[in-house]
């Protein structure tokens, strides 16, 4: 397998790895998590000295190539990027989090939860192909869900991680959308020819719709305005996900997004109004509500917002310069905010507390951590010598040289100066107000550093922030150079990662910024005091508040059309078949086709006769349920003879296993219901219905009738041809089954095991009240099992299972197979349970139901799995011819394997429902009498 998909595939076996490392020290559950993933970054990275080159690797596993449907992945600059960062932070973070989580917390479900975001966001940035990044997209809403609510005992985290998934989950569906019509345009889903197609797409008319759908997921993912609200409600999650997915990953995606999509939607009018104009408003907003929250990782993730509005800004320039200084903005802020995250939580932690009214002087306490703190704080704010400077230059450089907007292009470097100035003002509340400012006050316990290795993570990210700062282009010189070339798609143009420009603009713009940062710090007061005027709001509650008002309603239309009446249901259901079916026959001008009818026999009018009597009887005395029962079943056995006189003798042989098996449900459940029903039905309701069902009824013999008539072209000729010859059996519809479409039987029979087991646990749970008469009030019979009833079984059993085996074995080449034997066999063992009781058949027929479901299912899927092994696709079948002295030439084939877990599966799941439901009619349920 190319080694390439190895990268993403890694963190998913992980997920694994800490369920069952958990078990061991803290220290060995974080390592033997982060084996897997830091092999996929040592394999990421013994690529990139030749995506340096300007090469860019492709792999692919097809999966169904008649639909041109594969798992595709790349790996090119920009992936490079953003899987350095997704693996080497996250890293980072399940070091650190070995020491922040509590003993009571769950590390192995924190560290899997963890982990399956991590190949979740690979799956993101790695994917080539439009659908498949959708696909990953929704996964990091879930796996992200899940990390917020982790301390799922807190309101905050449960309502916090709910608005979360509400909106980027919203998001997720529109760009669910925009990727529809943008593959339908470009007439490929492969995400290589949607960047080559840009002309092509811009040149579209429903270029603004995808501008406008693709922007929403990625606006509503990154917290832009007006979407901005959800990121500090998710604060609430432990901070070791905060600084993972909240600084430098899952936010990321939609920064992800606009960079990757850049060469095909970028470059327009349209384009440049809505990012840049929601990047500028997001940042201003983001840092003006940054400056004034008390909670440390609240004034963080506004902070976090506003550097997102600052990327989205310059990737809404439409520049290829504008879109490097965005590139390289996303790896600065990275490194500091994730660092600040951290930072904050060793703070919390050894403080035992968020509140920068409380957390004072802790430079006293904490000098080692308040030194890490306020470096990356200073790279926040831009101070020179580190990364945040340099990037926050090209910001200011490529704000100068904009012009989309006309006249009023000088209001874009104004503001983004003032961004730049409240960038530096909570950037200095956040180091004066902690770690200086007096003495702290009422802290729930006495400050002091962390232990040695939960500060290392920080100090690799402090660490990097002054490397980038200091020599840029030795650090990310060719990673920036190789990202911004795969975002554009074509050649980087040429652009400086020098520490001194000289005397210009941008550096007269970071003075000013730095300056008036501090200023409006030092007049803080003024600015509280204003910002106290206005009503306060809390994004969650007024949420909450919408989402139960959307459930109050819901519930209010619920109650309207959901009033508990079958018929009702049913009138809707068949009224709208008919309307649908009616209007499309009304362009049809005759009935009749080309096709010869066939003549009709004697035989046939009087199976029909006798179908139509047994139809009427089942609704005129279906009050009396055990005659209408009866009356039910000889139309199901019609329907049997129906299709042995049409040649479908598997068809028939089936419809009468699945009859007898469905009388014996019936009859168990008639148990427990009255003999009769009350009338219920008024005179007009009665007319309505039986004008619903005689149009219906008109419609479905016309629809039968045309089609009937006329000549089909259908695929039966291929499975005729190629039954012997490419699945090995003379028996079609068992081969079609086994074989041409095993990946539909196999998805039958596990739909079958799961139906199986909810029956079971509902049953499980039931109390019913067993009849003692019947509805004359003649006492039912003491004699539950009659010794007649018991031999006849006893003779019986080994003859169905000898019936059973036999059409199992001649299933390939002649009527029957694993599902028709499941059912005979299943009979078979339920004749034994009717005749001798539930306790006698436990004490000799020790059989787990539930575990031969599973073993069905797992053989049929190991089957399709062998295939593997030899190159071929999923469940491809073997067959081939052998001879034997004694029993002469004979025929082996995989699919009998395959048959047998249909075999076992279907036995399983028939037992499961009908031997549990008839432990209820045991004598240890209490009694009841019958009453009408």
């Amino acid at each position: 397998m190319n080694s390439l998909i190895w990268i993403p595939l890694l963190p998913l076996i992980g997920t694994l790895v800490p369920l069952f490392s958990a078990r061991f020290s803290r220290t060995a559950c974080a390592f033997l998590t982060a084996g897997l993933p830091a092999l996929a970054l040592f394999l990421i990275l013994s690529k990139a000295p030749e995506i340096f080159d300007g090469q860019a690797f492709q792999a692919s596993i097809p999966w169904i190539p008649a639909m041109g449907l594969e798992l595709a992945f790349r790996l090119d600059g920009l992936v490079l990027l953003f899987a350095i960062l997704i693996i080497g932070i996250g890293l980072l973070v399940i070091l650190y989090a070995r020491y922040y989580l509590s003993s009571q917390d769950s590390i192995g479900k924190f560290y899997s939860y963890l982990i399956l975001f991590m190949f979740a966001m690979l799956g993101v940035v790695m994917s080539d192909n439009l659908i498949q990044i959708w696909v990953f997209w929704e996964l990091t809403s879930i796996s992200s869900f899940l990390l917020i609510s982790f301390w799922g005992h807190k309101s905050d985290a449960r309502k916090g991680a709910r608005m979360a998934l509400t909106i980027t989950g919203a998001g997720g569906l529109a760009l669910l959308a925009g990727l529809l019509i943008l593959g339908q345009v470009v007439g490929s889903y492969s995400l290589q020819d949607a960047l080559d197609s840009g002309d092509l797409v811009r040149a579209s008319a429903s270029y603004p719709v995808i501008v406008v759908l693709v922007l929403l997921g990625a606006f509503t993912k990154s917290a832009q305005f007006p979407f901005h609200f959800w990121l500090p409600n998710a604060m609430a999650a432990p901070t070791p996900v905060s600084a993972y997915l909240h600084s430098a990953t899952m936010v990321k995606a939609g920064i992800f997004l606009m960079a990757r999509f850049y060469p095909t939607l970028a470059g327009t009018e349209l384009w440049f109004l809505i990012v840049s104009m929601t990047g500028l408003a997001t940042f201003l907003l983001g840092g003006y509500i940054a400056l004034f929250q008390h909670d440390l990782k609240g004034l963080l993730a506004n902070s976090t917002i506003s550097h997102l509005g600052l990327i989205t800004l310059l990737l809404g320039m439409g520049t290829d310069l504008a879109l490097v200084a965005a590139i390289f903005h996303i790896i600065n802020h990275a490194t500091f905010k994730a660092s600040l995250f951290m930072a904050a939580g060793i703070i919390d932690h050894e403080s035992g507390s968020r509140d920068m009214r409380q957390l004072n002087g802790l430079w006293k306490y904490m000098p080692y951590t308040a030194t890490l703190a306020m470096v990356a704080s200073s790279a926040m704010a831009g101070v020179p010598l580190l990364n945040g400077f340099l990037s926050k230059e090209m910001f200011f450089t490529e704000t100068l040289h904009q012009g989309s907007l006309g006249s009023l292009s000088w209001m874009v470097p104004v503001m983004a100066t003032l961004g730049g100035v409240m960038s530096v003002a909570y950037s200095t509340r956040f180091v004066h107000d902690v770690f200086f400012n007096g003495e702290p006050i009422n802290l729930p316990k006495t400050p002091h550093e962390p232990p040695r290795y939960m500060r290392v993570p920080v100090e690799i990210l402090v660490g990097l922030c002054l490397l980038v700062g200091i020599f840029p282009s030795l650090v990310v010189g060719d990673l920036l150079y190789a990202a911004s070339g795969a975002a554009l798609n074509d050649f980087v143009p040429y652009y400086s990662l020098a520490i001194w420009h000289g005397l210009n603009f941008p550096l007269l713009m970071s003075v000013l910024a730095l300056i008036g940062g501090l200023f409006v710090y030092y007049n803080r007061q003024h600015l509280f005091k204003f910002q106290s005027q206005f009503p306060v709001s809390d994004p969650k509650l007024v949420f909450e508040g919408i989402v139960q008002q959307i459930s109050a309603r819901a519930e209010q239309f619920m109650a309207i059309v959901d009033n508990g009446s079958l018929q009702r249901y049913i009138y809707f259901v068949l009224s709208l078949t008919i309307v649908m079916s009616a209007v499309p026959l009304l362009d049809l001008n005759t009935t009749a086709g080309r096709r010869p009818e066939i003549p009709v026999d004697a035989l046939s009018i009087t199976a029909a006769v006798l179908l139509t009597i047994s139809g009427l009887a089942t609704v005129l005395w279906h009050r009396k349920r055990m005659v209408a029962l009866i009356t039910l079943s000889v139309v199901g056995l019609v329907v049997t003879l129906a299709f042995a006189k049409f040649s479908a003798p598997d068809l028939a042989l089936t419809q009468l296993s699945v009859e007898v098996v469905t009388v014996i449900l019936l009859m168990l459940a008639l148990f427990f219901l009255p003999q009769k029903t009350p009338k219920e039905s008024s005179p007009r309701r009665i007319v309505r219905d039986l004008g619903i069902a005689a149009m219906l009824g008109g419609i479905v013999g016309t629809i039968s009738y045309a089609m009937m008539t006329r000549p089909l072209d259908t695929i039966s000729d291929f499975f005729l041809a190629n039954s012997k010859i490419g699945g090995g059996g003379t028996n079609v519809v068992n081969v079609i089954l086994v074989d041409f479409r095993g990946f539909d039987t196999l998805g039958e029979i596990t739909v079958l095991g799961i139906a199986a087991l909810g029956i079971y646990k509902l049953i499980a749970r039931m109390k019913l009240f067993m009849p003692s008469s019947d509805s004359n009030g003649r006492p039912w019979s003491t004699d539950s099992h009659p010794i007649l009833l018991a031999v006849i079984s006893q003779s019986l059993l080994p003859l169905a299972l000898l019936v059973s085996a036999y059409i199992f074995l001649r299933g390939h080449n002649l009527p029957g197979g694993g599902f028709i034997a499941g059912l005979i066999t299943s009979v078979a063992i339920i004749q034994q349970y009717v005749a001798h009781g539930v306790d006698w058949m436990k004490d000799r027929m020790k059989l787990d139901y539930q575990v031969m479901i599973g073993s069905g299912i797992t053989i049929s899927a190991l089957t399709g799995v062998g295939s593997w092994f030899f190159d071929r696709p999923f469940l491809t079948s073997w067959f081939d011819y052998f001879y034997l002295p004694a029993i002469g030439k004979f025929e082996l084939a995989s699919a009998m394997i395959f048959d047998l877990g249909v075999y076992l599966t279907v036995i399983g799941a028939t037992m499961l429902i009908l031997a549990n439901l008839g432990k209820l009619t045991t004598s240890e349920r209490p009694v009841l009498e019958e009453h009408e």
